[in-house]
């Protein structure tokens, strides 16, 4: 029980987790395939809003549908597990201390929100601040303080805790787990000095050979993705730790689950669900971002060891099978084209 509470790893052999592995890749092949073309799409549940705009359902509204019911029909399976927590309460203290950090509150609408860095979280906190007065428009040309004008959970009072969980409307949003570190590795060693120092430099001195004279700047990703395999996941920095040790779905129970790949539909469809004003919108992407693309992904994994990457999906694997991900496709065949 010990060990199954402690995170994702303990959970590894059980074949309940091959099952949703398998569950999770044969739904989205069928997707893919169009074999679900016959299926009617989900229905929003009794009392929920339609999505901002309303009109004739977006294109893929149909697919979306059969993925956020195969995240909800696992995360209940999963969690429906004897050894899995109900509540924050029934986390280890360190988990509980983590989760609460990253569940944001706004009391004037009513809702929680965990943040996942690298999962759109900046733009969420713009939104936060402008609900709450704290920002006048989500547009406002200024570096993001990821602390101030922010309520978190894990500031308050236990029983003040327990209330906005239960009460509270709760969300999260997710991203394809490889996707996700490779847009914090090129991000955090490609771009900010801090990480590069504090972080960089280390990994390069520990996994390269004479890279006592690195700046921090030069991490290679495989040199990243060995520094990973050899950390704690609870120790784990914020921008690479799984989502699920991030936010705990089985001890939070969220009402809804967006994806980054669906980013404006779902996030439009969470400010309708929590009444936000109609002037606030979700702000729309900077023409200085640098995405992370398929190609891009394909040529990162494709580059690397495949006994790192193989090695690695252990460590993710829960948010892989959790959220619905395929595994990534590293084959020989695939890599050549």
């Amino acid at each position: 029980r010990a060990r199954a509470r402690g995170g994702g790893a303990a959970l590894l052999p059980s074949m309940l987790m091959f099952a949703v592995i398998l569950a999770s890749s044969g739904l989205l092949l069928m997707i893919e395939k169009g074999i679900l073309a016959e299926v009617k799409p989900l229905q929003p549940a009794a009392g929920e809003p339609a999505r901002r705009g309303g009109g004739a359902e977006p294109p893929g509204e149909l697919e979306a549908a059969v993925l956020r019911d195969v995240r909800n029909r696992t995360l209940r399976g999963l969690c429906g597990q004897p050894a899995m927590p109900r509540s924050v309460w029934e986390l280890p203290a360190g988990q509980r201390r983590t989760v609460l950090r990253h569940l944001l509150v706004s009391d004037k609408h009513r809702f929680l929100y965990c943040y996942v860095p690298k999962v759109a979280c900046s733009n969420w906190k713009r939104i936060l601040k402008v609900l709450d007065g704290a920002l006048e428009s989500v547009d406002v040309k200024l570096k993001m303080d990821h602390k101030s004008d922010l309520v978190f959970l894990g500031d308050m009072k236990p029983e003040e805790i327990s209330y906005r969980l239960k009460n509270y409307y709760k969300f999260i949003f997710v991203r394809n787990p490889m996707e996700r570190l490779l847009s914090a590795y090129r991000n955090k060693f490609g771009e900010i000095k801090e990480y590069q120092q504090r972080y960089g430099v280390e990994i390069v001195r520990r996994y390269r050979k004479n890279g006592g004279n690195s700046a921090g700047d030069d991490v290679t990703f495989s040199e990243f993705l060995r520094y990973l395999l050899d950390e704690e996941v609870e120790r784990m920095n914020e921008h690479w730790m799984p989502i699920y040790n991030l936010c705990q779905p089985c001890a939070v129970r969220y009402d809804f689950i967006g994806s980054y790949e669906r980013l404006n539909a779902d996030a439009n469809y969470v400010l309708e669900r929590v009444r936000s004003p109609p002037f606030v919108r979700f702000p729309a992407r900077q023409p200085w971002y640098n995405p992370v693309t398929a190609e891009t992904l394909h040529y990162y994994l494709c580059n690397t060891q495949r006994r790192l990457i193989k090695e690695l999906l252990l460590k993710y694997i829960l948010d892989f099978s959790l959220f619905a991900y395929p595994l990534p496709n590293i084959t020989s065949e695939f890599c050549r084209q």
